[in-house]
């Protein structure tokens, strides 16, 4: 028998009634009237240049030949006009903003060193880090005293010599927090003054009021995620970037695995996301700061929950509900019976999962309406007498 290594993921815990986590994803995924708020996914995009881009690759055969492995130069060019930086940046394409995180681990981290995250977050950078770090430091930062996201005052407190990363999700996924200016700057100086690097992970940052970015900063220290998943609404295809300066690209492109390229039919609709970007990014904005109101509106009428960042940044938010008395494991259950898929706070967070629960809301407002409408009267139904 093979031994497990000893970074292996912990096993997903499938919700009541499916044998596999895989079982209970096929299953969400082919039910057409589940109302999906549980990927952060954005299913806000009609029928445009997009979808039309990728049929037209498909129809003339292009799918057939591999594309250029570091990804079609017009792709790569696009991404660094639309994050504005400048020749001194190249970006890398990859299947995914999750390939960029291990890549950018592999690459950065030595057995020596140690990396520094944040509880709540996205767990898998964590398991990304321990592969190739000695250890990781996940920082609790479920706090308003925190403004709940991490700062550069808890880096600073928890960094020692052998700290080689500093990973900053922004906006924060769950939670939905952002960083100002200064504080983009703050990070930046600790990361020249000490010589670490800054995982810069801006999936979400086209959601957010306002957005900065620490390669303009500290570009010789920033290694800057990138994702089309989110705003562009790709999730399923799977296409990201790295982008850093040309000489973190060269050593990131020593360890690629995917040498034949990333998907020629995503990279086709990734092009033509960012060439109509600005016919439909501020709808898209404006539609999820709607959506928000109207869950507030809904959180707001049940007793002991709250909204511990809101607005939120990002196109999903928490909830708590620990002064409630309901299990957030239960709220899900009952929620999905309901045909509204959520996730409980233990997918996010090793330390306060039993708080809350995540949910995305770039859907359809109607969506959202169903959503507000069942969390109030499963919350009073669940609740203990």
């Amino acid at each position: 028998m093979i031994s497990p290594k000893k970074y292996a993921k912990a096993a997903k815990v499938p919700p009541n009634g499916f044998k596999t986590s895989n079982e209970f994803f096929n299953y969400v995924f082919k039910d057409k009237e589940m109302i999906w708020m549980g990927q952060n996914t954005n299913h806000l995009h009609d029928h445009s240049e997009i979808a039309e881009a990728m049929i037209e690759c498909i129809n003339e055969g292009s799918y057939c030949k591999y594309p250029p492995p570091e990804g079609f130069p017009e792709l790569k060019e696009l991404v660094l006009k639309d994050l504005g930086l400048g020749d001194d940046f190249e970006a890398l394409i990859t299947a995914g903003g999750t390939e960029s995180l291990y890549l950018c681990m592999n690459d950065i981290l030595e057995p020596e060193d140690n990396a520094i995250t944040c509880d709540p977050g996205y767990l898998i950078i964590d398991n990304f880090a321990s592969r190739f770090a000695c250890s990781v430091k996940s920082v609790p930062i479920y706090s308003s005293e925190c403004d709940y996201k991490l700062t550069p005052d808890l880096v600073l407190e928890n960094m020692d010599r052998d700290t080689r990363l500093i990973s900053l999700i922004d906006p924060l996924n769950p939670l939905g927090s952002s960083y100002t200016r200064d504080e983009i700057k703050a990070f930046a100086d600790i990361a020249v003054d000490h010589d670490v690097y800054l995982l810069h992970d801006i999936t979400y940052r086209d959601f957010a009021r306002e957005h900065h970015l620490a390669a303009e900063y500290a570009p010789e220290h920033t290694v800057t995620v990138y994702s089309f998943s989110k705003i562009c609404g790709m999730a399923g295809l799977r296409i990201g970037a790295i982008v850093a300066t040309s000489d973190i690209i060269e050593s990131v492109k020593g360890i690629v695995i995917n040498d034949l390229g990333t998907n020629v039919v995503s990279q086709a609709g990734a092009i033509a996301a960012l060439k109509s970007k600005a016919k439909w990014v501020e709808r898209i904005r404006n539609e999820t700061l709607g959506n928000q109101k109207i869950i507030k509106a809904a959180v707001d009428e049940v007793e002991g929950a709250f909204l511990p960042v809101y607005p939120s940044n990002g196109n999903m938010m928490a909830i708590d509900v620990y002064e409630t008395g309901v299990n957030p494991v239960d709220l899900t259950d009952y929620l999905l019976k309901r045909k509204i898929f959520v996730r409980q706070g233990a997918y996010t967070s090793k330390i306060f999962g039993d708080r809350y629960i995540r949910l995305s809301f770039s859907i359809p407002r109607e969506q959202v309406e169903i959503f507000a409408e069942n969390f109030v009267d499963v919350m009073e139904f669940l609740r203990p007498s």
